[in-house]
C-alpha cells in the first residue's frame, strides 16, 4: 500500500460538478493505491503513519491538530514506467480488492479520531488543492 500525503491549507474532490468531499482549512490530503497483497496489517500502518506523521506546522500531526484529512484512492500509484513511454497498471490492485481496503483506511482514520472526507472510489474525479510548503511524502506499507 502506498499513500502520497501532501501537507494543505484545503483541497476538495468534484465528481461530475458536484463537490463530494472537502477540508477548507489546513491539513493532509492523502491519496492512497493498493496493490495485490494488501491486506490489514497494511491497512493500519498507512492509518498509523498518516495520523502520527509530524508535517503540519510545528511539526505536529494530524492528530496532534485536530487536522482534517481528504482520502482519495489513486490507483496510479502503482504505475510502472520502466518500459517505453506508457505507463502499466499491472501491479495496482483491481477495484473489487481495492476499494474495501481503501474504505478500511479511512475507517482505520477514522477511529483515531480524526475528521475524515473522502472522494468517489473509481469516479473520474477532479482533485483541487492548495500545497502548502509544498510538503509531499510517499508512505509505503
Amino acid at each position: 500500500m502506498r499513500a502520497l500525503v501532501q501537507r494543505v491549507t484545503r483541497a476538495g474532490v468534484t465528481v461530475a460538478g458536484e463537490v463530494v468531499g472537502s477540508i477548507a482549512e489546513p491539513g493532509l490530503l492523502v491519496l492512497v493505491g493498493v496493490t495485490h497483497d494488501d491486506g490489514s496489517a497494511q491497512v493500519e500502518r498507512i492509518a498509523r503513519k498518516v495520523a502520527e506523521l509530524r508535517v503540519l506546522r510545528g511539526e505536529r500531526s494530524v492528530l496532534d491538530a485536530g487536522a482534517p484529512v481528504l482520502v482519495v484512492s489513486q490507483f496510479t500509484l502503482y504505475a510502472d514506467t520502466a518500459k517505453g513511454r506508457r505507463p502499466t497498471w499491472s501491479a495496482a490492485a483491481p477495484g473489487p480488492v481495492a476499494e474495501p481496503l481503501v474504505a478500511d483506511v479511512v475507517a482505520a482514520l477514522r477511529a483515531r479520531g480524526l475528521r475524515v472526507e473522502t472522494g468517489a472510489f473509481g469516479a473520474d474525479m477532479a482533485v483541487d488543492l492548495v500545497n502548502d510548503g509544498p510538503v509531499t511524502i510517499l508512505l509505503e506499507a
